[in-house]
């Protein structure tokens, strides 16, 4: 009986950190999600290593793979799945499904991966800046993120994307991407310092003598931390999804360079001739998708519960 009195004892002990790994380790959703989100990163890490365990590049034809009298489709069940090909290959040019499913994560995630970077960091730093400092510098950034989130983003990248020749398209996709996502996290960071930059140990700390960059590097910043770890593993999601679309509407990672949300656009014209060359890449980018929005519900919840119920 004395059993829940101290646990409780010990969680009121407990710092933020501590109570929110307690609270994550709980729920089942969370541990299913940091699965699939593990399994998918250390496949698109491990993407060259993958690709020759499985004897293909995602590039290799394999003419032997499919039938040029049935134009092009694989040969055998389900998309043409054997010992060789372990998720089949694609129709026409019978590249292999898996090589080009696992390169493809590694491209995703690592736009994704990098654009959340971007926002998050520039986000950041506009947030507290113009939350702490007020004034003159609140009154530009916050018109500044009015004025970006006015655009209407989408079109504004596609056109962006569409004129674009000769450049880096991994590259691009990264900077159109961050150009117009920081803005979200940037509100959130503000109002989370307006709240902060009146706390006792922040005057505390000016009376004392502390510069600004010591106050928002040691007082600031760690106050905003958990609402911006929550919002981060928000914005991932959004990431991943955007670049889909992009490489599905043909104006993101262009051909031979594989990305998920290219080879749903090109499985389109076999959805009914060979299904599962749409259903593999389709699964991989629902569930990486899915487990980062539970996790950032989950991690939102915890460590911003006051953003969760606005």
């Amino acid at each position: 009986m004395t059993t829940a009195p101290a646990e409780a004892e010990v969680l009121a002990g407990s710092g933020p950190w501590q109570l929110a790994r307690a609270e994550l380790r709980r729920r089942t959703s969370v541990k299913v999600s940091l699965v699939i989100v593990v399994f998918f990163v250390l496949m698109a890490g491990g993407a060259p290593l993958l690709s020759g365990l499985g004897g293909w590049s995602p590039d290799e034809f394999d003419k032997t793979a499919v039938d040029p009298y049935l134009g092009g489709a694989p040969i055998g069940p389900l998309g043409g799945i054997s010992a060789d090909h372990w998720l089949g290959v694609e129709p026409v040019t019978g590249r292999d499904l898996f090589a080009r499913v696992v390169q493809g994560a590694q491209v995703s995630l690592l736009i994704a991966f990098t654009a959340t970077a971007i926002v998050v960091v520039a986000g950041t730093a506009a947030g507290i800046a113009a939350g702490y400092f007020g004034g003159r510098t609140d009154a530009v950034l916050s018109r500044l993120m009015d004025l970006t989130m006015s655009f209407p983003s989408l079109i504004f990248m596609i056109a962006m994307m569409s004129v674009a020749e000769d450049v880096n398209r991994i590259v691009l996709m990264i900077a159109v991407i961050g150009l117009f996502g920081w803005p979200g996290i940037a509100r959130v960071v503000r109002g989370q310092t307006l709240s902060l930059k009146h706390r006792e140990y922040v005057d505390a700390a000016r009376v004392g003598g502390s510069g600004p960059w010591r106050i928002l590097s040691r007082d600031i910043l760690p106050g905003v931390a958990g609402p911006v770890i929550a919002y981060t593993t928000l914005i991932i999601p959004g990431m991943i999804a955007t670049e889909a679309a992009l490489s599905y509407l043909g104006v993101g990672v262009r051909p031979p360079t594989p990305s998920w949300g290219q080879m749903i656009a090109d499985s389109v014209a076999f959805y009914d001739t060979d299904p599962m060359y749409f259903v593999i890449p389709s699964i991989c980018l629902f569930l990486t998708v899915l487990a980062f929005t539970l996790l950032g519900d989950a991690l939102r919840d915890i460590l911003d519960p006051r953003g969760s119920r606005t």
